[in-house]
């Protein structure tokens, strides 16, 4: 026959099961990582600091969001200058960053003060490890719908993730089926989808290290390639005289 202290043993046991089934149950309803809003530590949050501190003073017209790759426009700066620099634009780009690092950075003060016409926002390469395509959309979606409530006048420029990879590889097939997701993100008014990965890549199918030193990152020459491309669809989106 089972003692007292063996039911009260049988008991506690039975409610911790029962709880860590339930927070199982609160992550899975919260969808995949890639939606989770999620901080990271160091350098990353003197960072966000920073453009909390930035977005305070406002007068910013056009915002450049995402991660390493958008980053580096600081790396360029000739090229920012001449396309930018009369814009009132601001770069709130952080190396390593994935969907559910930028998703916690506008939820945390990085758009408060600010009223951009215009949001360019590139970001997912970095889930490409551990996410599914559709995980990834998700993110990119997240993010989106975090943007429209949140500055319901401003424009956002989807942008499609670049391609990666000096060859064609099945991580550049999986951010291919990341871009045919989040293209169905154009509403035809407040989001324009635009991929522009085709502007960095030879007819073989390979991208050359003049533009891509390390099959990720881009060169000056790339951000030139990148400015050139999307120049068009801001004038529209700017509403600027061509």
């Amino acid at each position: 026959m089972m003692t007292r202290r063996g039911w009260n043993r049988v008991l506690v046991r039975g409610l911790v099961v029962i709880g860590l089934a339930a927070t199982g149950l609160s992550t899975c309803a919260q969808g995949p990582e890639t939606v989770v809003p999620k901080p990271r530590e160091g350098g990353w949050l003197n960072l966000h600091r920073e453009f909390v501190a930035r977005a305070k003073q406002g007068k910013v017209d056009l915002l450049f969001l995402g991660d390493s790759i958008t980053q580096g426009w600081r790396g360029a700066p000739e090229v920012w200058k001449r396309f930018y620099g009369p814009r009132n634009a601001e770069n709130f780009g952080i190396g390593g960053d994935r969907t559910q690092h930028v998703l916690w950075r506008i939820q945390n003060g990085e758009l408060d003060g600010i009223q951009p016409k215009v949001v360019v926002l590139m970001i997912g390469t970095n889930n490409a490890s551990s996410a599914s395509a559709d995980e990834i959309a998700q993110g990119v979606t997240a993010i989106v719908e975090e943007l429209r409530k949140r500055l319901p006048k401003a424009k956002v420029l989807l942008l499609g993730v670049f391609p990666r990879g000096e060859k064609p590889n099945p991580t550049r097939e999986k951010l291919d089926a990341v871009n045919a997701k989040i293209a169905g993100l154009d509403d035809g008014s407040h989001v324009k989808f635009l991929d522009i990965g085709k502007s960095f890549v030879n007819p073989d199918g390979t991208i050359s290290r003049e533009i891509m030193p390390d099959s990720l990152h881009l060169s000056r020459k790339g951000y030139r390639i990148w400015a050139d491309a999307m120049e068009p669809t801001l004038w529209s989106l700017l509403d600027e005289p061509r």
